[in-house]
């Protein structure tokens, strides 16, 4: 599969640090192709961000997809993927290593920000992950 795909990412923790989960759906040609969901246990909303992004694209990649732009409601994630803000939280430096490191493999990355309003079924996925406080659920509709 070599074409572009949508990727929306979400995560959340309930109190910041708490329970906490990441969710994402890849689409492409405004048809599912699969979602990400998983309960990360107890850490902050930005750690959350984070391991969705990284879920979602390790994904991406096993799915065979090249090109990639990611949506997210996170302005924090978007700002340091895109190297407007530099990354100062030692907890958040691994995670935006790993999604650096992932990003690159593509042979197009993109990431926006988006409103919260726009990204309703990842929010959606995260907090099934929370609900449910289990590991990663993966579906695919290929």
């Amino acid at each position: 599969m070599t074409k572009g795909a949508i990727i929306h990412v979400d995560g959340g923790s309930r109190g910041n640090p708490g329970p906490a989960g990441a969710g994402a759906v890849i689409t492409i040609d405004d048809e599912v192709h699969a979602t990400v969901s998983k309960f990360i246990g107890h850490t902050t909303n930005n750690v959350a961000e984070y391991t969705g992004l990284v879920l979602a694209l390790e994904k991406a990649l096993h799915l065979g997809l090249k090109q990639v732009t990611v949506y997210m409601d996170s302005e924090l994630v978007v700002k340091q993927m895109t190297g407007h803000y530099r990354v100062k939280n030692e907890k958040l430096l691994p995670l935006f290593v790993k999604a650096q490191g992932l990003a690159a493999k593509f042979s197009s990355f993109n990431i926006k920000h988006v409103r919260r309003e726009g990204n309703i079924i990842a929010d959606r996925l995260a907090n099934e992950a929370m609900d449910k406080a289990k590991g990663v659920e993966y579906t695919e509709n290929l």
